[in-house]
């Protein structure tokens, strides 16, 4: 099950003016599941996004990065489960072109203003008819309040959905973020997550969205890793419909800006940590803290070599205090020049490791209690400078093989 995620209510994802968000059900992969969904924008709205770098990246991401950097305002998002139309060569990305083209003649607008996405098995054909057969069926249940609904319809081999709503005060406008995310397993950063859409009502100009979905997603998604693999579907997309009434922020020292900027990274972050709590078959929610570090850049070189290691995931699955696991990773994470007797690691609140060995007031009985808990953090004192970093990751289970070897079946 997931690990400390509260039920998610209908009501606690806010409504977006400006946005409507519509679901069908296609039988894309399984039947009696939404698996199609429909973000319609108002005119105006601004849009920014950051995708995978994967060089087998999906057709719809060449399609929606394509379309993005058009001169046309995007109009609409189509989003599709069960079917990655991944490694399926010039054939997806006519596919991703005519969902495209088909909801664009359905609200009357360009194909290029139309992003797509899609998420599931790769290397198998997307079935193009069911879903522009049942486009209209998601565009008949068209509602701003629909992201309950929308969160649902993203999912893959999430066990929840994930969604999270903000508002703050901008020179006394109240100004409104909602966001929605899927993502369990083959989650790594690599400039985004597998899927998230995040909406403001904020005025906001197209420059600063695009410096602000970057500055969110390098302090959320790109800071979260389950297994090690980068999807070839990864987006981040960013809407501002600029309907909340406030004065249009249009410089960074703008106090506005630094308040809506806090606010998204919030809301990026709570969902890209909902992403790991849902990690497949996790039971331990895991943040690595590297502090002291000469440079971010070494502090993000032993967080991920702690995050990503195998050992040390079923060790915490396990509730095992192996710190010989961690210290390992902390040397081979590639600081050539590391002095190990300067460093300092800690289970918990418990100093467990200094000076290069176990830490003379270690006691194994308080290892074992930290790690018994759902939640661990293993902090890391380099002691060779000011530079931090965090990540989250989670544990690897008996259920993560399951769920992975079962994927097709």
């Amino acid at each position: 099950m997931p690990v400390n995620i509260p039920p998610l209510l209908p009501e606690q994802l806010l409504p977006i003016p400006g946005l409507s968000l519509g679901t069908a059900e296609a039988s894309i992969k399984r039947p009696g599941r939404k698996d199609i969904l429909v973000i319609t924008l108002a005119e105006n709205t601004r849009v920014a996004g950051v995708f995978t770098r994967n060089r087998f990246c999906a057709a719809p991401v060449t399609v929606a990065r394509s379309h993005l950097m058009g001169s046309l305002p995007i109009r609409a998002l189509v989003i599709n489960t069960g079917n990655a139309n991944a490694g399926t060569g010039q054939s997806g990305i006519d596919h991703a072109h005519a969902t495209c083209a088909s909801l664009a003649r359905l609200i009357g607008c360009q194909t290029q203003q139309v992003l797509p996405f899609s998420t599931g098995v790769i290397m198998e054909p997307l079935p193009v008819e069911k879903i522009i057969t049942h486009l209209p069926q998601a565009l008949a249940n068209l509602a701003p309040d629909n992201w309950f609904a929308a969160a649902q319809a993203i999912m893959t081999t999430d066990i929840v959905p994930k969604g999270v709503s903000r508002q703050i005060q901008i020179n006394g406008t109240t100004v409104t973020i909602t966001g929605i995310a899927k993502g369990s397993g083959m989650i790594h950063p690599n400039m985004a997550t597998m899927l998230g859409y995040i909406a403001t009502d904020a005025a906001v100009t197209q420059p600063l969205l695009d410096d602000l979905v970057r500055y969110a997603t390098d302090r959320s998604f790109n800071c979260v890793t389950v297994d090690g693999d980068t999807s070839t579907n990864d987006a981040l997309i960013l809407m501002a419909t600029g309907q909340a009434g406030n004065t249009p922020i249009t410089v960074s020292t703008d106090p506005a800006f630094i308040s809506l900027q806090a606010a998204i990274t919030e809301v990026a972050a709570l969902l890209a940590q909902m992403i790991v709590r849902d990690g497949e078959g996790a039971t331990k929610f895991i943040t690595v803290q590297v502090e002291s570090g000469k440079t971010r850049e070494e502090c993000t070189k032993v967080a991920y070599a702690i995050a990503h290691s195998p050992l040390i995931k079923t060790a915490c699955f396990a509730s095992d205090p192996n710190l010989g696991r961690i210290l390992a990773a902390i040397g081979y994470a590639g600081i050539e020049d590391l002095d190990v007797n300067l460093v300092q690691l800690y289970l918990g609140n418990i100093l467990v490791a200094e000076h290069g060995g176990r830490a003379a007031s270690y006691r194994e009985e308080d290892g074992q209690r930290i790690m018994q808990a759902p939640e661990i953090t293993i902090q890391v004192k380099l002691n060779r400078g000011n530079a931090s970093t965090t990540v989250w990751t989670c544990d690897l289970s008996y259920d993560y093989v399951k769920i992975n070897a079962d994927y097709r079946s």
